[in-house]
């Protein structure tokens, strides 16, 4: 009897959460597949079945065309460059380095700022003026007699958006180190003193042993900050505006739903935002569902 009252009484307290998550998110979605496939344009609601025009007209539009290769370029340096630097910081780290905890503090202090403040600074360090008003990285690589480091940055063409992962990168590298850090601490130090005393070299320790036994770190930080990199939007728009050089997916979503009013249009770029996201997060979440049943 104890025992029906408590299950209801879970069931009561968990349902407004429940009907909550239903209405506002699936619901929401499924609304948003439905505008995707009319041909709604202008204030005027229009549910016209339109098929998959929408998707069709999308992959054969130019500008959605560099706003996938922006979104290539941008994913492979964000998270190639996040991985690479917050491993090393994490090894640092794991070297019993005096003042660690104020080291990690400033490593992960980046991730505390939202991408709007990252933008503005970044702005400002890569101002790609020269002559008399030269600042940011620039004016520190004159100063340092590196004039061959000066460069247009984010105004540079076909490859500006690679740029802007940079500040990505500065933002988002203290918290691979979290995850690395963390995962080099979980591994027994005896298969290190093993190693050792077998001969192998830090690097061979590194190589053969830690970088194995941390994949599903690195495998988590892939999926982690590849989902990001894909809904990138206000890091762009705070460093450079809305550029169709430096275009992307949301932001051409929010052109087109809110400066132009083809809702149609914007909701199906939010739809396969949405399913390319899912691509990388739902075979991870049932990749940790199963490894912790194994376990």
């Amino acid at each position: 009897m104890f025992k029906d009252k408590d299950r209801y009484l879970s069931i009561v307290l968990i349902s407004p959460s429940i009907i909550a998550v239903l209405i506002f998110i699936y619901g929401f979605i499924a609304w948003s597949v439905r505008v995707s496939l009319s041909e709604w344009k202008g204030l005027t609601p229009d549910y016209t079945f339109a098929k998959l025009n929408n998707y069709i007209n999308l992959f054969s539009d130019p500008r959605f065309q560099v706003d996938i290769r922006n979104t290539l370029i941008f994913t492979g340096v964000f998270v190639v460059g996040s991985i690479v630097l917050g491993f090393f910081m994490a090894v640092m780290l794991d070297q019993g380095l005096k003042g660690e905890g104020f080291f990690r503090s400033l490593f992960l202090f980046p991730m505390a700022i939202s991408y709007i403040v990252t933008g503005v600074v970044w702005r400002w360090l890569m101002n790609p003026a020269e002559g008399d008003r030269i600042s940011g990285l620039n004016l520190l690589f004159s100063n340092l007699n590196l004039d061959f480091l000066i460069n247009k940055w984010h105004t540079t063409e076909t490859w500006g958006i690679a740029a802007i992962a940079l500040a990505a990168i500065w933002q988002m590298s203290g918290y691979t180190m979290a995850l690395y850090l963390a995962g080099l601490r979980s591994i027994p130090i005896e298969l290190r003193e093993a190693a050792q005393i077998d001969g192998a070299t830090e690097l061979q320790i590194y190589r053969h042993i830690m970088l194995p036994l941390l994949a599903p770190v690195t495998l988590s930080a892939l999926i982690i900050l590849g989902h990001m990199s894909l809904k990138v939007f206000d890091l762009i728009v705070a460093v450079a505006g809305k550029q169709l050089p430096l275009d992307v997916p949301a932001i051409y979503m929010w052109q087109t739903t809110f400066d132009g009013l083809f809702y149609g249009r914007g909701a199906a770029i939010g739809i396969l935002l949405l399913i390319s996201v899912a691509v990388l997060i739902i075979p991870y979440i049932r990749y940790t569902l199963k490894t912790e049943t194994q376990a």
